[in-house]
């Protein structure tokens, strides 16, 4: 079966018009029949056309009108399609019909931009991740894997033996602390978890975080001093704050020589609470203080020492994320001090 077009406006508009014009021309005929009078006639069918030609003009500005709404809202939506920065501006009253409907469209593209541009930054991130632990994990797999040719393919006496499975071993170990740090990143990087800050002690979150570094402070003979307030209490998430100061603590026994010293101290401001970590180890020159936070940043002077450059990283999320901030101050040979600064409250 045909379908048949859908009658247009201009054929609703002109068959109105027609309708009204045979209206009025009927009326006049039915006043002469019925008065025989031509003055009242004419007066009757003057009206008629003066009233058909009052709904021609209406019908014609609001048809402008329509046209005028219609193009500026495809240009509007044009505009959204295309991907624009700036969508074209409403030109016409904003009282007007079409600038109520183009705000909430801008409204709208402007939260599908946003979410648009969030896509993005996640897709980057997830691609400069997968670049990092793809470079990090390619030198133990590969050592790992002439270890295991080696014991594979070759006869090797029992003590070599030995030394090869206890480089295995350490590189093994070299990759777990590797993905457990990445798993942490994008944990917190992702949101899955997600920090309870509560208003408690500072000095038993503090004393956590040192309980991990003593042992290797003893080896290396360092001289570890606290100064801490028993009773500070500060809104922080404890867990991750002492895995915070722990990584901080742990690059300060890392790169302080044997014999050296290590001072904390905890101050409490008016708004923040300051947390001081000072070494006096090898410290760091005024051009890297700003990217030693960076994922997996190391410098060249520090290559061969123990840890894959994510430790500061994790630091600065874990206290941003908690509203805090790091701040660095450094002199090569002298020494450094990180300051972390939390939020009373």
């Amino acid at each position: 079966m045909r379908r048949k077009n859908p009658l247009s406006i201009n054929h609703i508009c002109l068959f109105l018009g027609v309708v009204l014009l045979m209206a009025t021309i009927g009326i006049s005929i039915a006043v002469l029949w019925i008065t025989r009078n031509v003055v009242v006639t004419l007066c009757v069918l003057g009206f008629g056309v003066f009233a058909f030609g009052c709904g021609v003009l209406f019908v014609r500005i609001v048809r402008k009108k329509l046209v005028l709404f219609s193009d500026q809202l495809c240009e509007l939506l044009d505009g959204m399609m295309s991907g624009k920065e700036e969508l074209p501006e409403e030109k016409q009253q904003k009282e007007g019909l079409f600038y109520k409907i183009h705000y909430r469209l801008k409204r709208l593209y402007e939260v599908m931009q946003e979410n648009r541009n969030h896509i993005a930054k996640e897709r980057e991130d997830l691609q400069e991740l997968i670049s990092d632990i793809s470079h990090q994990v390619k030198t133990p797999i590969a050592n790992l894997k002439m270890i295991n040719n080696t014991l594979l393919e070759q006869e090797v006496p029992a003590q070599k033996q030995q030394e090869f499975l206890t480089a295995q071993s350490s590189q093994l170990d070299k990759l777990d602390f590797l993905m457990q740090a990445m798993i942490k990143t994008s944990r917190l990087e992702t949101g899955v978890i997600s920090l309870e800050q509560r208003e408690q002690s500072i000095y038993e979150t503090l004393a956590a975080a040192l309980g991990g570094i003593f042992l290797n402070a003893e080896k290396k003979k360092i001289d570890v001093q606290v100064d801490c307030p028993e009773g500070l209490l500060v809104s922080h998430d404890r867990k991750w704050t002492t895995e915070a100061l722990f990584n901080i603590l742990d690059n300060a026994v890392k790169y302080t020589p044997t014999g050296g010293n290590i001072r904390v101290s905890v101050e409490c401001w008016e708004m923040y609470v300051k947390i001081d970590i000072t070494d006096n180890g090898i410290g760091i020159s005024e051009e890297h203080q700003g990217t030693i936070f960076k994922r997996f940043y190391r410098e060249d002077t520090v290559h061969d020492a123990e840890g894959i450059g994510i430790g500061l990283y994790l630091a600065r999320e874990i206290i941003s994320l908690q509203g805090g901030y790091i701040v660095v101050s450094s002199e090569p040979g002298k020494g450094s001090t990180f300051s972390v600064r939390l939020l009373r409250k």
